[in-house]
């Protein structure tokens, strides 16, 4: 059994020798990497453009959220790098369409609005100070994210329904917290099966631990992909 492209796995680990031995350890079981915050200091980038030059598929899971004028400059000089194929903003119509501007011609790098942190629940949200659930805060932000032209979106699983019917068929879903049945929930407050997120809309998947912190990764990759490929 081959990679599936829908299938990403994060690189969030502590170093890029870390790093290297996961894709060796992964070898032809995954073609698509995200490389998030914890790597951006200890080479994140450098990785980006090796992946890539190596024929694998790189998502910047970089979240850009600042004024406009920043955040257009720093997309404009990420996809200047040719070093991804997804790159992250905060689903903010200032920020996405900064993010849309800046990356300008170059469509080979998709710009995704993250729409509701999957840690968060219903009750993070009214603590943080917003007058709405997690559904609705998720389809406003979904709207905003095609007002403004990106490609996409990152939702949970349980969102990606929502985000597929709204957004179409070519409209990215990309959906963290996916955790197959034999393993655990971690830090997700709102999780579901590869299968659960496939049949919910998702187009990828980004799943971690099960995979990462397996004694086998490749084999945990693998019986990910075997569990997506009915789906």
């Amino acid at each position: 059994m081959s990679a599936d492209p829908r299938l990403i796995i994060p690189l969030d680990l502590p170093s890029r020798a870390e790093a290297e031995a996961m894709v060796e350890a992964l070898g032809d079981s995954v073609n698509f990497y995200k490389i998030g915050l914890q790597m951006l200091a200890v080479g994140g980038m450098d990785m980006a453009r090796d992946l890539k030059a190596r024929g694998r598929q790189v998502f910047l899971d970089w979240k850009l959220h600042d004024i406009g004028a920043t955040v257009e400059k720093a997309t404009a000089a990420i996809v200047g790098t040719g070093s991804c194929d997804l790159l992250t903003v905060h689903a903010q119509p200032q920020v996405l369409k900064a993010a849309v501007k800046g990356r300008g011609g170059e469509t080979s790098a998709r710009i995704l609005g993250v729409t509701v942190l999957t840690s968060l629940s219903g009750q993070d949200l009214a603590e943080i100070g917003y007058g709405m659930g997690v559904e609705q805060l998720v389809e406003r932000r979904i709207r905003q994210v095609i007002d403004a032209g990106a490609d996409g979106v990152v939702a949970s699983p349980h969102e990606a329904a929502l985000a597929r019917k709204i957004g179409g068929p070519d409209f990215l879903v990309v959906t963290p917290g996916v955790r197959p049945a034999w393993a655990g929930a971690d830090d997700q407050a709102r999780a579901a099966t590869p299968a659960e997120a496939l049949r919910n809309g998702a187009s990828h998947l980004v799943c971690g631990r099960p995979i990462t912190a397996a004694a086998d990764p490749r084999a945990a990759a693998l019986r990910i992909v075997e569990e997506m490929a009915g789906t």
